[in-house]
């Protein structure tokens, strides 16, 4: 069974300068460039039939035409207990309209709602046992950055294999975005 979701992929130029920001953090398990994306929406461990139906649905997607991204700085997930560090991406109406778009159309096909709230985000490191104080003091020497633009033209339905998480990602579907 497949584990998917629908995301965004980063440009090479954008994962390495990302890719910077690694290192020197106590309980960081930095994710590989190469892995670097911005989550739409998550599917979960389904067989092939619903693998099928689900990219048959997002044939359907959005009538949303390619639009830039800003990616603008560094966030926190987690609070007094960090679980991932993450570029903060900047939410645009087209890229809300296509994630509102991908979530309608998966629950027709019957998947679960997706209950948490959409933070477009490309996650770094998930976290553990790091505290806020390390956390803080690397947000300020490494999370100064200019904003970071490119575009987006298509989405892809990502696999992934059964593990903690951070890749490898494989794309197994793209979808072009209107022209």
């Amino acid at each position: 069974m497949p584990r998917l979701f629908t995301g965004l992929q980063i440009p090479e130029d954008i994962a390495f300068v990302l890719s910077l920001k690694r290192g020197g953090l106590s309980g960081a398990r930095w994710i590989d460039p190469e892995n670097y994306h911005v989550t739409l929406r998550y599917i979960g461990d389904v067989d092939q039939r619903m693998a099928a139906e689900v990219y048959d649905a997002l044939e359907m997607h959005a009538d949303v035409e390619p639009f830039d991204l800003t990616i603008s700085h560094l966030g926190v997930f987690g609070g007094n207990k960090p679980r991932a560090l993450y570029a903060a991406i900047e939410p645009t109406e087209p890229l809300v309209r296509l994630q509102a778009s991908q979530e309608r159309l998966l629950q027709r096909v019957g998947l679960n709602p997706d209950g948490r709230k959409f933070i477009p985000h490309v996650t770094l490191a998930r976290l553990r046992d790091t505290s806020p104080a390390d956390l803080a003091r690397h947000i300020a020497q490494a999370g100064h950055f200019a904003p970071m633009q490119f575009s987006v033209d298509e989405f892809v339905v990502f696999s992934s294999r059964d593990s903690v998480g951070g890749g490898p990602y494989i794309v197994e579907q793209d979808y072009p975005l209107a022209a």
